[in-house]
């Protein structure tokens, strides 16, 4: 009877794990066959770097939509990890122990609101304060950078790169926390020993031994990024453009098919639009897989 239930759970157990690997294989069958059309007119590669979308003449390429997904993702990322590292440290190596259920549960919570409310609180909040103050602050100081030129909009991809740090900052810290947490004491009480301060100990010892744990954090929340629609689609400007500086109005692939899916009119528009969504499928695949290997050979490494 015992072997019998082992067996029934490790089949349970890989048929759970098949059937989740076959949803996914499903997802990408279904956007590539009805991407079909679009492939036939426009050529996979060449949809990619093309930079038109024009609907009334039924002209369409995902370079807008592929490099605003990107830009705005590198804008949250680069905001996001040095805050959530931030947090991990201060909860795990400086705050009292009678305080970091409390802070560690507030942080956490910040993945429960939903994405809308991120985008009207960035559509009739952070906008203002981004155009009238921070805005016209950068171009004075950071102008000589290129990217960090030009003319406040408040709406853009600034700001949408801000609304989804704040977005992914739970995730992030989450999981660097949590690795922060299984460093041995006696390693960290043997650089103690020898005059260490606290923040050598984290320089030292505890990042470069958490570095894979980092890393998976940092990936997690990038795939987070990648795919957030409703809170960049308010906050972003939704246009098909390259933005020339970190200001300017752009376009995700998410917030375009949010935008435009339920208005397709033509059979070519609503493939292309699959196709922008095989495109994320794909980039967001890329990504975990590249994390994955990158947190591998760190593992390695550490051992």
């Amino acid at each position: 009877m015992e072997r019998f239930k082992d067996r029934l759970f490790r089949g349970f157990a890989f048929a759970s794990t098949l059937l989740v690997i076959l949803v996914v294989i499903a997802m990408g069958i279904l956007l590539l066959v009805q991407s079909r059309p679009a492939i036939e007119k426009f050529g996979f590669i060449q949809f990619i770097f093309r930079d038109v979308w024009n609907p009334v003449e039924d002209e369409f390429g995902g370079l807008y939509a592929v490099v605003g997904t990107l830009l705005s993702s590198a804008i949250a990322i680069a905001i996001a990890t040095p805050v959530s590292i931030g947090i991990a440290i201060f909860i795990t190596e400086l705050s009292p122990s009678a305080l970091r259920g409390i802070f560690s549960s507030v942080i956490e919570l910040l993945a429960a609101i939903p994405s809308i409310i991120y985008g009207m609180w960035g559509l009739f909040v952070l906008a203002p304060i981004l155009k009238h103050r921070v805005e016209p602050w950068m171009i004075e100081h950071l102008g000589f950078i290129p990217f960090f030129d030009g003319k406040p909009y408040g709406i853009g991809l600034f700001n949408a790169g801000i609304v989804l740090a704040v977005m992914i900052i739970p995730y992030i810290s989450s999981i660097v926390r949590e690795v922060f947490s299984l460093v041995p004491d006696i390693m960290k009480e043997a650089a103690y020993a020898v005059g260490a301060t606290r923040w050598e100990v984290v320089r030292h010892v505890v990042i470069p031994y958490t570095r894979s744990g980092i890393m998976a954090g940092i990936i997690l929340g990038l795939g987070r990024a990648l795919g957030e629609t409703m809170a960049v689609t308010f906050v972003i400007g939704n246009a098909y453009r390259i933005p020339s500086t970190i200001y300017e109005p752009s376009i995700t692939i998410a917030s375009s098919l949010a935008n435009e899916f339920t208005e397709a009119t033509t059979d070519l528009h609503l493939s292309s639009l699959f196709l922008l969504a095989f495109i994320l499928f794909l980039i967001t695949f890329v990504v975990m897989s590249i994390g994955r290997l990158i947190i591998m050979r760190m593992g390695r490494h550490v051992a």
